[in-house]
């Protein structure tokens, strides 16, 4: 258990480390994953047009692929933080997903502004809490914290981000590496909790 915990505060560390186009790539890569969360919310409770999330992840994209491209994300960050819903409103599980995906959906943005320089930590974290909080929710009983650490789906989140980190060591700032961050996302076919893309 204290080599996963170990692992966990290792990520956290090594995230705090990147900077700019490599920070903002590990944020997108991450919400590539957590946004078929939000919108599976979306369709499930008619809160929202999801497809406003993905526009402003593709421009993240786009500020990451094309350097000079010029994107307004002071209106990208209130198209976001317009759709952000209220767990108070709902009662069912999916809102707590997609509040983690509209809170590091902002993160990221404010990360490229400036405003926010460990917009990428607080990604890492959301995704990882994320995990953890699903895996809480869908156990029958009580869970241990070790239980929680040896779970697939904790275990697959810590390796997905490691193996970012592995691949942002070494990788050029260019269109090619945002492809292949993408596909890396989606290579399973799941969100980080397990939803089918």
């Amino acid at each position: 258990m204290r080599e996963l915990l170990n692992k966990k505060l290792n990520i956290f560390q090594q995230v705090r480390e990147l900077e700019g186009w490599y920070a903002v790539a590990f944020s997108a890569t991450l919400l590539e994953r957590m946004l078929p969360n939000y919108v599976l919310f979306c369709e499930a409770t008619e809160f929202a047009d999801p497809a406003q999330y993905r526009n402003s992840l593709n421009a993240i994209w786009e500020w990451l692929a094309v350097p000079k491209a010029k994107i307004n994300f002071v209106a990208q960050l209130e198209k976001v933080e317009d759709a952000v819903p209220d767990a108070s409103d709902f009662d069912n599980y999916g809102v707590y997903p997609a509040i983690d995906m509209a809170m590091s959906l902002s993160a990221t943005i404010l990360l490229i502004q400036g405003e926010d320089p460990q917009g990428a930590v607080v990604v890492s974290k959301l995704s990882q809490g994320g995990v953890e909080a699903f895996i809480e929710a869908s156990s029958e009983e009580a869970i241990t914290d070790l239980e929680i650490k040896q779970h697939p789906l904790m275990q697959w989140e810590i390796e997905t981000q490691q193996e970012l980190l592995v691949f942002l060591s070494k990788c050029p700032k260019n269109a090619e590496s945002c492809k292949q961050l993408k596909q890396l996302a989606t290579a399973e076919g799941m969100s980080n909790i397990g939803i089918e893309i």
